[in-house]
This record gives structure tokens, C-alpha cells and sequence, in this order.
């Protein structure tokens, strides 16, 4: 029976692994050919036929994107957008998560339930309101006016106030007792004690904010304003669609969350993990 049940496990344990593998190459295909097209003349690109690899390797559509477009421009923007809506995001949330969590005040379980009621509202659903609160502060076109909807993300908030939830109350009593002030004791009793944390919410929420193309497609209408994964819709050409050089354009605008992935891969599968308990 044990031999049997053993057998009975090994044989599903090959199935799994096999079905995760194919889902695996299947997700991973459009990547790969995004990066091999990339790389091959035109002519090849067009062909009515698949060529898993390209008979001639050119590096001419990268060098196009970097030297005839503003892709440094757009770097740059992408960079200033999510560094900042990142810094702003996760203080903000953090002190938000150890407010709910550590305080009583007026009002805190309504505060409580909006955040959780925010889930159900689609991001989509409050661009028409964005966009008109930005126009009319004369935000568009401006970094400021780019980050300023991203700034919340309610999923960062309820992941603090977890953990806040989880530390021992005996901590901020016997700072309170050395009469250290709330500021006091979230920096300095709280904040060491959840650097993990903070550090997967961080890299997760640059990730979100340099993928972010909707608002930032609508927030900027200048070239030289737009970030990269804007600024990529943009690498067009009087003569036709060049798909090579649109796809080297998108790798390199794709190129920074990966390296960040692949550098923090355990950070970031720490912080899915939080988030994706939250939401189940």
C-alpha cells in the first residue's frame, strides 16, 4: 500500500510539474519573441512564416531607439514618476497602516471599511474624475500631475496595518512610558522591525508605477513629458510600421523592471505573496 501510494504521488508530482512547465514556456514565448524579433532585420520580421531564430543578427533597431528617439528623455520622466510616487506611497501607507492599527480615533472603522470598499471600485472608473482635477489645478503635462493619482494604493496600507496588528503591544507601551511620541515610536520601535516589509512593498510599488500606462498616457500629451512606456507608442515612422524597432523600444522599456525582478526576485515574490492574501 505505502509502495503504491508513493508511486500514486511521484505520478502526480511528474503531471504538475509537466503542466507548470507548459503553462511556463507558454507565458514565456511572447517574451522571447519580442527579443528575437528585436533583433532581426525587417524583412525577416515580416515573413508569413515562423523563424524561432534570426538568420541575420542585427543590433541597428536598439541603436535607432537610443540615438533617433527621446527614450533618455523618457527614462528619465519614468524614473523621477516612480521614485517618487514610491517614497510618497509607502510613508503615506505606512503611516496610515500604524494609525488603524495603533491609534483610536473618531471615525477609524468607517476610514477602515472605505479602504476596504476601494477594492471594488476600478482604477479606471476615476480616470474622468483625475483627469478633471488635474486639468483643472493646471497639472497636465507635469511630473506632479502624473504621480499625484498614483499616490494610494489601498493594498500597501492593509498590508502595514497587518502587520502592525502582529507586533506586540508591549512595545509601544513601555515606549509610551519613556514618553516617546508616536512618530517616536513608529520610527524607532515599529520601522526596524518591518524593513523586509517595507522594502518588498517598495520595489513592488516601483514596478507598478514604471508599468503604469493608462494615467500617464492621459496625464501628458508632450513628447518630452511622456514616460517610457508612453513614450515607446511613439517610435513610428512616416514610411510605415517598422515592427523591430517598436518591439527593441519596448524591450528597453521593459528592461529596468526586469533586472529589478531578477536583483529582488525574493523581495517581490515576499510582497505578491502579502497581497495576494489580502485580496483572497
Amino acid at each position: 500500500m505505502r509502495e503504491s501510494s508513493v508511486q500514486r504521488w511521484n505520478l502526480w508530482s511528474g503531471l504538475i510539474t509537466a503542466v507548470t512547465i507548459i503553462c511556463a514556456v507558454i507565458w514565456a514565448f511572447p517574451l522571447y519573441w519580442a527579443v528575437v524579433s528585436s533583433i532581426k532585420p525587417e524583412d525577416e520580421v515580416v515573413r508569413p512564416y515562423i523563424e524561432l531564430w534570426p538568420e541575420t543578427l542585427t543590433f541597428q533597431h536598439y541603436i535607432h531607439a537610443l540615438t533617433a528617439t527621446q527614450i533618455g528623455t523618457w527614462y528619465l520622466n519614468s524614473i523621477v514618476v516612480a521614485v517618487g510616487v514610491t517614497v510618497v506611497c509607502v510613508f503615506t501607507s505606512m503611516l496610515c497602516g500604524y494609525a488603524l492599527s495603533q491609534l483610536r480615533f473618531p471615525g477609524r472603522t468607517t476610514l477602515w471599511w472605505i479602504i476596504l470598499a476601494s477594492f471594488m471600485v476600478p482604477t479606471q472608473a476615476l480616470i474622468i474624475n483625475h483627469f478633471e482635477l488635474i486639468a483643472n489645478l493646471g497639472l497636465v503635462n507635469t511630473w506632479i500631475g502624473t504621480m499625484l493619482p498614483q499616490f494610494i494604493h489601498p493594498v500597501i496600507i492593509i498590508v502595514y496595518k497587518q502587520f502592525f496588528d502582529q507586533v506586540p503591544r508591549d512595545f509601544r507601551e513601555a515606549a509610551l512610558m519613556d514618553n516617546a511620541s508616536e512618530f517616536a515610536i513608529l520610527f524607532k520601535v515599529y520601522l526596524p522591525m518591518n524593513w523586509g516589509v517595507t522594502t518588498a512593498l517598495s520595489i513592488v510599488c516601483f514596478i507598478w508605477t514604471w508599468n503604469a500606462f493608462l494615467w500617464p498616457f492621459l496625464s501628458v500629451t508632450r513628447t518630452e513629458m511622456m514616460t517610457v512606456t508612453v513614450g515607446i507608442t511613439q517610435v513610428n515612422d512616416a514610411f510605415g510600421v517598422y515592427y523591430a524597432r517598436e518591439l527593441a523600444a519596448a524591450v528597453l522599456a521593459g528592461l529596468p523592471v526586469a533586472l529589478a525582478y531578477l536583483l529582488f526576485q525574493r523581495r517581490v515574490t515576499e510582497a505578491i505573496t502579502l497581497s495576494a492574501g489580502i485580496k483572497g
